[in-house]
């Protein structure tokens, strides 16, 4: 039996990497649950994570906007409709839980996962398979 709302966690660590390099959902399920939490002790304004869905296309632009954007915005521009889901930016001990709805991602679609704090994405980015 499928799951329709299965709950996925992954952890980012000081060290700039998630524990996962790769997230799959069935494409059966109408909506994702997911938990970031930060297994360091650095506080989010010096190491803080954040997990960010996106096409792959669409992640160099994501992150440079929200570059822009800073901190105070959570490194995402406001209403961005590129990004498909995001958490909030988290430090040391921390986490964060969302929920989003799979509505409008494509099976076999191109998407990733990716912090977008300053320079984390080229290291913390994942694939994300929905199908």
């Amino acid at each position: 039996m499928r799951k329709l709302f299965p709950a996925l966690t992954i952890d980012g660590t000081d060290a700039m990497t998630y524990d996962k390099h790769a997230l799959e959902v069935d494409a059966s399920c109408t909506e994702v649950k997911l938990t970031l939490t930060h297994g360091g002790k650095l506080a989010a304004n010096v190491m803080g994570h954040d997990w960010v869905l996106s096409t792959a296309a669409d992640m160099a632009g994501i992150e440079a906007d929200g570059h822009k954007a800073g901190m105070a915005a959570g490194f995402l521009k406001a209403g961005d409709d590129r990004v498909s889901a995001h958490t909030k930016v988290i430090g040391g001990g921390q986490s964060d839980t969302i929920t989003f709805s799979t509505a409008k991602l494509t099976k076999g679609g191109d998407y990733v996962f990716f912090c977008s704090f300053p320079g984390h994405a080229s290291m913390m980015k994942g694939t994300f398979v929905f199908g």
